[in-house]
C-alpha cells in the first residue's frame, strides 16, 4: 500500500489487465490528477505499484474493500480501466458481502449487468463512475480508412456483412467481435477473447482470407467495457491471414496508435472506423442506474 502526496486533484481508478490502466495513469498525471489505483490482484499488471502515488491491492471479490479505501483517500470520481477476463469473473469471483448482496439482486448473471450493477453501488456510495476514455480520447478511433490500403471489394462485403452479425451479438451481450470469410461467420468471440477468436476462425478457415469487425455494445457505456485494439491484434491478424479490420469510430480505443496503423501497413491489413447507429431500444443487459 502506497499513500497520496500533497493535495493534487484525486481520482480512483479500478485497474484490470493490459496497458490500459498505465495508460489512463500517465495520462491523469500529465494534468497534474493523482490516481489512487485500486489493482485487482488477479490481474493488474505490477509495474502499477512502481508507477503510482497511492496503491491498493484487492480482490477479484472485494467491494466493499474497495468502497472503504476510495472513501478513506477522499476519492469521489472513478475510472475502470483494463480487463477481466470474462470467465475469470463467473469460475473465480468470492464475493464479499457487499458483492453477493448486489449479485442475488441481478436480474441477469452476465458481464454487463454485474460491472453495471457495480458502478450503481459506487453511486450510491458518492462515488461516480466516469468514462474509461475520459484521459484518452486521443486515441479514439476516427472515422474512415486508418491505414494506407483501402478495402478489396470482397473485403467491404465481408465488413459490412459482419457488422450486421456483430451490432446483434453484442446487444445481447455475447461478445464484440466476429471473424468473416466469403461472406459467412466463421468464428464470433465469446468468453475467450478478440484474439483467440480470431485464431479458431484461421483454424477453421484453413488458408483463406478472413475479415475481423469488432463493435461497440448498442448504447454502449463507456465507464466499462470499452473496445481495445492494439499490437497484439494486429499480430495475431496477421499470422492468421486476416485482411481487414473495421472498428467503431468514437467507441474503439486504438492503443500503440501510430505503430499499430505502421504495421497493419506493413502486414497489408486495412482497418477502417465506422460510425455506429444506435438502436431504438437498449440491449437487453444494460442496467440503469
Amino acid at each position: 500500500m502506497k499513500q497520496p502526496e500533497g493535495d493534487l486533484p484525486r481520482y480512483g481508478l479500478i485497474a484490470g489487465s493490459g496497458q490500459f490502466p498505465l495508460l489512463v495513469l500517465e495520462a491523469a498525471r500529465s494534468r497534474g490528477i493523482q490516481m489512487v489505483v485500486a489493482a485487482i490482484r488477479e490481474e493488474a499488471a505490477p509495474e502499477l505499484e512502481s508507477r503510482a502515488g497511492c496503491f491498493y491491492w484487492l480482490g477479484l471479490g472485494e467491494l466493499s474493500r474497495l468502497i472503504q479505501i476510495f472513501k478513506e483517500q477522499g476519492v469521489s470520481r472513478a475510472i475502470m480501466a483494463g480487463q477481466v477476463k470474462h470467465n475469470r469473473i463467473f469460475s473465480s469471483l468470492r464475493p464479499d458481502w457487499k458483492l453477493l448482496q448486489l449479485l442475488m439482486s441481478l436480474p441477469q448473471k452476465n458481464t454487463n449487468s454485474l460491472i453495471g450493477g457495480v458502478a450503481k453501488v459506487l453511486g450510491d456510495e458518492g462515488i461516480v463512475l466516469e468514462e474509461s476514455t475520459l484521459f484518452l480520447e486521443p486515441l479514439l478511433a476516427g472515422e474512415g480508412v486508418l491505414t494506407r490500403r483501402r478495402p478489396s471489394a470482397d473485403e467491404k462485403a465481408n465488413l459490412d456483412y459482419g457488422r450486421k452479425v456483430a451490432r446483434e451479438l453484442a446487444r445481447w451481450d455475447i461478445g464484440q467481435t466476429v471473424v468473416v470469410g466469403n461472406r459467412a461467420c466463421v468464428a464470433v468471440e465469446a468468453m475467450e477473447g478478440t484474439d483467440a477468436a480470431i485464431r479458431r476462425a484461421a483454424e477453421l478457415a484453413q488458408g483463406k482470407p478472413l475479415s475481423v469487425v469488432k463493435v461497440a455494445k448498442p448504447h454502449q457505456d463507456m465507464r466499462f467495457d470499452v473496445p481495445v485494439v492494439g499490437l497484439p491484434t494486429i499480430a495475431v491478424m496477421k499470422e492468421s491471414g486476416a485482411t481487414a479490420l473495421s472498428v467503431d469510430a468514437g467507441k474503439t480505443l486504438l492503443f500503440d496508435r501510430e505503430e499499430m496503423i505502421e504495421r497493419a501497413d506493413q502486414a497489408g491489413i486495412t482497418i477502417v472506423g465506422v460510425l455506429p447507429s444506435e438502436p431504438r431500444e437498449p440491449a437487453p443487459s444494460r442496467v440503469e442506474g
